[in-house]
């Protein structure tokens, strides 16, 4: 590698595409629902779809990255989501918009799946997690960028206007992919493409139980960010009746707790392991989620004590996504690709449950997301504790 530094920075850009597509519209939720004459409620669903698109479509192209290699693939997702977010931008009513963005997503999953498989090719397997937390505070810079930058542009560009940036930094992120990107592992030309051997690749893979216990930890874990993600316009600016660039801000400082808890991932590295960092953060996760969902029920928060609680518990994630993946992707090599499609797919698929429960339930009360955020770090602390009990039982034997 010529340059570790412009790669990961590239690996980075490549996992934050899908999360800047989500976070930077968000403000423009009211505006959006107001030129369709419809609700707040009916344009959440355009994030559902969006969650539908990465799931499915990261079981497309893991295949695809095994058999092909990584750079080709990547040319033609990219180019895809470039297309579609063009026409997002002409979207005519609100049905139009929440088609399209599922080809957003089918474009945008790519840089995903193929950022996990390539940094189990290109790193040792000891450093995984290491560079999945540099990864991820390109990821977690989206959140502090992306609403802040969505609000402005709403409110002097209009809404339209998010969705051509956002083909120019696929653009962008084009160009960095064919200078900066080391190819990876090579093609392998044995990986069949029909259905039956993919599906057995799939099912090989489900079979091992170090990635099912990891792979559900993390996606459990983080349907509660899409939870917070989902339910937020309505919290912040339907609630608590801030205006879209202060929800910007909100949205921002709250991702800081993701950038902080990632440094400090990369240093607590050096003296823990990822299974001893996970379980820590996902039993502060569990306790954190309880006392803000009954906070929440009881009305006992004003909008401080709400904004508080939900970065630590945002924090948590920082922790347990980078340490999960990297267990879950640690067996793998020759079929780095097709394991990271499924780990994606498996946690956009909850995701999409989420945020589809928030975006149904949601109407004039923030109970809903709290109640879900609660609800995927118990069930999560249920998953790590009972898989791991298995995998020493294994083990052992």
């Amino acid at each position: 590698m010529k340059n570790k530094v412009l790669t990961i920075f590239t690996l980075g850009l490549l996992s934050a595409i899908g999360p800047f597509s989500i976070d930077m519209y968000l403000p423009s939720f009211p505006a959006i629902a107001d030129d369709f004459n419809t609700s707040i409620s009916h344009i959440g669903l355009s994030l559902s779809s969006f969650f539908i698109g990465i799931s499915v479509g990261q079981l497309i192209y893991g295949p695809l990255l095994d058999r092909f290699g990584r750079k080709k693939p990547l040319y033609v997702g990219l180019i895809l989501y470039l297309i579609a977010s063009i026409l997002c931008a002409y979207s005519v009513d609100a049905n139009m918009l929440i088609l399209l963005r599922f080809f957003q997503a089918l474009g945008s999953c790519v840089g995903m799946v193929a950022a996990r498989a390539l940094i189990r090719d290109l790193f040792p397997v000891e450093e995984n997690a290491k560079i999945f937390s540099f990864t991820m505070l390109v990821i977690a810079v989206s959140p502090i960028v992306a609403p802040t930058a969505g609000g402005y542009i709403t409110l002097h560009f209009g809404w339209k206007t998010i969705f051509l940036v956002l083909a120019a930094i696929s653009f962008i992120i084009l160009l960095a992919v064919y200078f900066w990107l080391p190819a990876g592992n090579k093609p392998n030309k044995e990986m069949s493409l029909l259905p039956k051997p993919i599906i057995t690749q799939f099912l090989a893979a489900l079979k091992v139980p170090q990635f099912y216990t990891y792979a559900l930890v993390s996606a459990v874990s983080a349907s509660g960010l899409y939870a917070y993600i989902a339910g937020s316009p309505l919290v912040f600016m339907g609630i608590f009746e801030v205006t879209e660039e202060q929800y910007g801000w909100i949205f921002a400082f709250l991702a800081l707790g993701m950038v902080a808890s990632n440094l400090i991932n990369t240093l607590l590295l050096k003296k823990f392991t990822s299974e001893q960092i996970t379980m820590t953060a996902q039993t502060a996760q569990v306790i954190i989620g309880f006392v803000l969902m009954t906070g929440t029920i009881f009305n006992w928060f004003g909008l401080y004590e709400t904004i508080f609680l939900i970065w630590i518990f945002l924090c948590t994630q920082g922790f347990i996504f980078p340490n999960s993946s990297a267990l879950a992707m640690a067996p793998f090599t020759r079929t780095a690709g097709t394991a990271s499609a499924l780990m994606g797919a498996i946690q956009l698929g909850i995701g999409a449950v989420a945020t589809a429960l928030v975006s149904a339930l949601s109407k004039t009360t923030a109970i809903p997301m709290t109640s879900v955020m609660f609800a995927s770090g118990a069930l999560a602390y249920i998953i790590y504790f009972i898989g791991n009990h298995f995998l020493k039982e294994i083990s052992l034997d």
